[in-house]
C-alpha cells in the first residue's frame, strides 16, 4: 500500500495527540526515494543546499530558480510526503508582491505542499499575504542562517529573558499572521516548551530540545556527509562520507594494481562472432 502524504489536518490532530513529526531535509531524487520509503512525515528543501550541494559559505547565494529545481526532483521521488520549499534570500524581501509571486512559483513549478520562510515580525505581513493567496505557510525562528551576521553569526538564541521573550513574542506575530506552523532553530528547549504549549499550531524542532511537535535535521548532518563542522544538536546515524571514502580509495587501488574490471564485470561477443569478426577484418584489408 503506498504510503499516504499526511495533510495540514494530519500535521494538526498529531500534535494534539502528542505523536511527533520526524522530518528531514532533502536536495535529490534518490534521498528524497529513501526518505518516503523509510516512512518520513515531511520533507523540506531547505536552502542549507548552498552549502550542502553547492559549497558556499552560507545560505545567501541560494537563488529561487535553484531550489526549485531541488524542490522539483524532490517531489518526483516522493509523491506521497508533505513537502516543503524554503524561500532563500531575498526571494520575499523585496516586496509582497515578489513573495506571492515566488511561493506561487514554488507550488506551481515544483508542487510543493507549503513554503518557509525566515523571520518574526518583520515578515509578518509576508507571511499574512502568502497565507491569504492560498498558500500553507510555515514560520522560522530563533537561530535564522539568512539574517545570521545580524545575529553575530550562527549561534543560539533565546538564552537570555529578553532575547528568550522577543522569540516567544515573534511566535505570537507569526502564528496571528496565519502561519500553519513554527519551525525553531538554536534556541534553548525551555522557551521551545513555552511556545509548543501556547501556541496552537505545531511548533517544530531543528536544535530547540525536545518539547516541540517534532524534529528536524539537515540530511547532511544526519548521515555523516557534510564534513565542514557539526552542530552541537547533530546526532550522526551515519558515516556516509567514511564510507564514500573508503570506497573511492579502494576503487583506485583496484584499478591501479590491475584487479577491477575483472571478467565478471567484462561484456563478451556471442559464440562464433568473434571469428567471423576477425574474418571480416582480414577481407577488408
Amino acid at each position: 500500500m503506498a504510503k499516504k502524504k499526511l495533510s495540514v489536518i494530519d500535521l494538526q490532530d498529531m500534535k494534539q495527540r502528542g505523536e511527533p513529526v520526524v522530518w528531514v531535509t532533502a536536495y535529490d531524487y534518490i534521498t528524497a526515494q529513501l526518505a518516503e520509503k523509510a516512512g518520513m512525515d515531511m520533507l523540506l528543501v531547505g536552502d542549507s543546499l548552498g552549502m550542502c550541494i553547492y559549497g558556499y559559505p552560507g545560505t545567501i547565494p541560494v537563488t529561487m530558480d535553484q531550489c526549485i529545481y531541488h524542490a522539483e526532483a524532490v517531489r518526483r521521488a516522493a509523491p506521497n510526503t508533505f513537502v516543503i520549499g524554503d524561500m532563500p534570500f531575498g526571494s520575499y524581501q523585496v516586496s509582497v508582491e515578489s513573495a506571492v509571486e515566488n511561493a506561487v512559483r514554488f507550488h506551481k513549478e515544483a508542487g510543493v505542499d507549503a513554503v518557509k520562510l525566515e523571520g518574526g515580525e518583520r515578515v509578518a505581513h509576508i507571511v499574512e499575504a502568502i497565507a491569504d493567496a492560498g498558500m500553507l505557510v510555515m514560520g522560522h525562528l530563533g537561530l535564522t542562517p539568512q539574517s545570521s551576521s545580524a545575529l553575530g553569526g550562527f549561534r543560539a538564541q533565546g538564552r537570555t529573558a529578553e532575547t528568550a521573550l522577543a522569540v516567544i513574542q515573534d511566535a505570537e506575530v507569526i502564528h496571528e499572521a496565519g502561519a500553519f506552523a513554527i519551525l525553531i532553530e538554536a534556541v534553548p528547549a525551555e522557551v521551545t516548551q513555552i511556545i509548543r504549549d501556547e501556541l496552537p499550531i505545531p511548533i517544530y524542532a531543528i536544535g530547540a530540545g525536545k518539547h516541540a511537535d517534532g524534529q528536524l535535521l539537515i540530511v547532511s548532518d544526519l548521515v555523516g556527509h557534510f564534513q565542514a563542522f557539526t552542530p552541537k544538536f547533530v546526532k550522526r546515524y551515519g558515516d556516509v562520507a567514511g564510507e564514500i571514502s573508503r570506497s573511492f580509495d579502494a576503487y583506485i587501488a583496484d584499478v591501479k594494481e590491475g584487479r577491477f574490471p575483472a571478467d565478471e564485470h567484462v561484456y563478451r561477443m556471442l559464440d562464433g562472432e568473434i571469428d567471423r569478426l576477425m574474418e571480416t577484418l582480414e577481407e577488408n584489408e
